[in-house]
C-alpha cells in the first residue's frame, strides 16, 4: 500500500499573535493550510514546525527528507528583520529546502521568504497595505500555459493582506500574476534544485476568516483610513459573516462586490490543487 503523503507547515506566527488571532474568531494559519490539504488530498499527514516559538527545533536536511512538500503559512512578520531569531531561521531553511529540492507552496509571508530565500528582495508597499479583496489580479503571458494557473481565469479576485511587495526578482523567477496595487501577485521562484509556487494573496483564507482578521486588525485598519471607525468595520464584518453563511444571497454578493471566485474553494485554491498535481504527485 502507498504511504500517504507527508507535509510540513510552517506557520511563522508567535504564540501571541496566534492568540490574538484566536481572540478574533480566526483559525491559526497552519490550521487553514491542514483544511485546504484535507479538500485536496485523502488523508494527508502533516508536521507542523513554529519557528517563533523558543521551544522548537529547527528541521535538519534528514528530517526535511521524509515530506513531500512544505508548505508556507501568511505571517506577520518582515522578512526584511533578520535580527529576528524566527526571521533568520526560516529564510535559512528555505535555502536548504532549495538544496534539497523539495516542493514548495506559500501564500504570502511564503512568496516573500521564497524571494529572499533566492537572492531576490522585498520592501514596504508605497501604495500602502492591500487589505480584504485584493481585485483584477491579472495573469501574464507566461502564465497562460503555466501549470500553477490551470482551469484558472485570466482575471481574478482573491483574499488578501499585506503590507510588503516582491521589488527584486529572483534569477530564476517567472513572474504569474499581478494586479495594479502589487505588481507580484503570484510566482515561481526555481532556485538550485527546488520550485517554489507561491501567491502574495491567500488561497487558504475563506470569507469568515477575513472578517475575524479585520477584526483583529481593526484599530490598525481605522488608523490606516480603511474605516472611520468601529461602528464602519462591524457593519461590512457583519455582512461578510452573513454572506459566509449564506453564499447565495444576490444582495450582498452586489453589495460587497464579490463573486465564485472568491466564494467557491475549488477556483479559489486552483493553484494549490495544481500544485499538488504537477508539483507534488509526480515526485513519487
Amino acid at each position: 500500500m502507498t504511504k500517504p503523503l507527508k507535509f510540513l507547515i510552517i506557520d511563522g506566527y508567535s504564540r501571541e499573535s496566534r492568540d490574538n488571532l484566536a481572540e478574533a474568531g480566526m483559525q491559526f494559519a497552519w490550521k487553514l493550510y491542514v483544511s485546504m490539504l484535507n479538500h485536496h488530498l485523502s488523508k494527508p499527514t502533516y508536521d507542523i514546525w513554529l519557528p517563533s516559538d523558543e521551544d522548537t527545533v529547527t528541521p535538519s536536511e534528514e528530517m526535511l527528507a521524509q515530506y513531500h512538500g512544505i508548505l508556507w503559512t501568511g505571517c506577520n512578520l518582515c522578512v526584511n528583520d533578520i535580527d529576528n531569531p524566527s526571521v533568520k531561521k526560516q529564510i535559512e531553511l528555505a535555502k536548504l529546502i532549495f538544496e534539497i529540492g523539495t516542493p514548495s507552496f506559500g501564500s504570502c509571508w511564503g512568496l516573500q521568504i521564497a524571494v529572499v530565500a533566492a537572492g531576490g528582495e522585498v520592501i514596504e508597499n508605497p501604495k500602502g497595505r492591500e487589505m480584504g479583496i485584493a481585485r483584477k489580479i491579472q495573469l501574464t503571458k507566461a502564465a497562460y500555459n503555466h501549470p500553477m494557473f490551470d482551469r484558472k481565469t485570466t482575471v481574478f479576485d482573491a483574499f488578501i493582506s499585506h503590507d510588503d511587495i516582491v521589488s527584486k526578482y529572483p534569477e530564476e523567477a517567472i513572474l504569474l500574476a499581478g494586479n495594479d496595487f502589487t505588481a507580484v501577485q503570484a510566482m515561481e521562484v526555481k532556485h538550485k534544485k527546488g520550485t517554489f509556487w507561491a501567491t502574495q494573496y491567500h488561497p487558504e483564507y475563506d470569507l469568515h476568516e477575513m472578517a475575524s482578521l479585520i477584526i483583529a486588525r481593526e484599530e490598525k485598519l481605522i488608523d490606516l483610513g480603511f474605516f472611520k471607525g468601529h461602528d464602519d468595520m462591524a457593519d461590512l464584518v457583519n455582512r461578510m459573516k452573513e454572506l459566509s453563511n449564506a453564499p447565495n444571497r444576490k444582495d450582498l454578493r452586489w453589495q460587497l462586490a464579490i463573486d465564485d471566485d472568491v466564494l467557491d474553494q475549488n477556483i479559489r485554491q486552483c493553484e494549490f490543487a495544481n500544485w499538488i498535481n504537477h508539483q507534488v504527485l509526480p515526485t513519487i
